[in-house]
């Protein structure tokens, strides 16, 4: 019988849309084995072992909830020894980029186009020469991985809970974050940016590195179909504690695409080990002593459930 893993958060801010609209449905559903796997309140890199521990050979992997219970489930599936397994997204959190570079299907159209999977390329990034994570949409280092926290704050979560799910609501949050932190300290230090060929630039002033393979970043920032590319991502450096550099860049972001330059290959080298903030698909990490950080394509693809 075939084996179809549903992957969810069940702390998640709409958890009771997805128990309501997946987990009931598919507890009906024929000709399938149904497993539930709950993320467990410990992080990305815990969840996706255990995920992958539990996967075999041609199973159906689909992700109902947010960007970061996606990104376990697509970690746990890299990580997997496994062949053929097969992941949908669908999209319950709050800016959902995962299950819009897939398309935004719903679990119909998932369950109907199960054997027209396609491959796609996530992202991997190396901290000090070791694997760290993988990453479908993007990777952030520096200002904009560290805004990303402010939606686990109690009184932002509780108000998510409670409906107030709207673009204005987050953007709102956003800007009073900034305005606090953006003199505070530095997010980034000087890096060093560097190709495959060994062209390195240093970059001076920058507070955020970003690698973007996805349709969108936090929704509203338009990144490209890179996920479908099997060596090439866009890579961009900006400095998003200052106002008109800011405003600037996200007017372009927003109406044309995120300002970069394409990329196979990306080398970040600090001249003394730095504590910084990581994020990938929303969900952030703070790491000490980094010295070289290193963004590719993955070896190996991913068969995603897509339009």
């Amino acid at each position: 019988m075939k084996r179809l893993i549903l992957v969810y958060n069940p702390r998640s801010s709409h958890y009771l849309r997805v128990k309501e609209e997946v987990v009931d449905r598919l507890r009906g559903l024929k000709g399938w084995m149904l497993g539930k796997f709950e993320v467990a309140d410990t992080d990305v890199d815990d969840n996706a072992c255990r995920l992958a521990k539990i996967l075999r050979d041609g199973d159906v992997v689909i992700a109902a909830g947010g960007d970061g219970t996606a990104n376990i489930a697509i970690n746990g599936i890299m990580q997997s020894e496994h062949q053929n397994i097969r992941i949908g997204v669908l999209g319950y959190g709050n800016f959902n980029d995962m299950a819009r570079t897939f398309g935004k299907l719903s679990l119909d159209e998932i369950m109907q186009n199960v054997g027209y999977a396609r491959e796609v390329w996530p992202l991997e990034c190396s901290i000090n020469g070791k694997h760290w994570r993988y990453g479908m949409c993007y990777f952030t280092i520096g200002m904009f991985a560290e805004a990303c926290a402010v939606f686990d704050h109690p009184k932002t979560r509780k108000a998510l809970q409670k409906g107030k799910k709207s673009m204005f609501f987050s953007l709102s949050v956003l800007v009073r974050w900034w305005l606090k932190q953006r003199k505070k300290h530095c997010f980034m230090p000087e890096f060093s940016l560097g190709d495959l060929n060994g062209n390195f630039v240093t970059s001076k002033g920058a507070s955020d590195y970003m690698a973007i393979n996805g349709r969108t970043v936090a929704k509203m920032m338009r990144g490209g179909k890179y996920s479908e590319q099997k060596d090439c991502f866009l890579s961009a450096t900006g400095v998003m504690t200052k106002f008109w550099p800011l405003a600037i860049m996200m007017l372009r972001s927003i109406l044309k695409r995120i300002p970069g330059e394409e990329s196979n290959y990306d080398c970040l080298i600090f001249r003394r080990p730095a504590k910084m903030m990581f994020q990938a698909e929303g969900e952030y990490k703070m790491i000490e002593n980094v010295s070289m950080v290193e963004v590719r394509k993955s070896e190996k693809p991913l068969l995603a459930i897509m339009k």
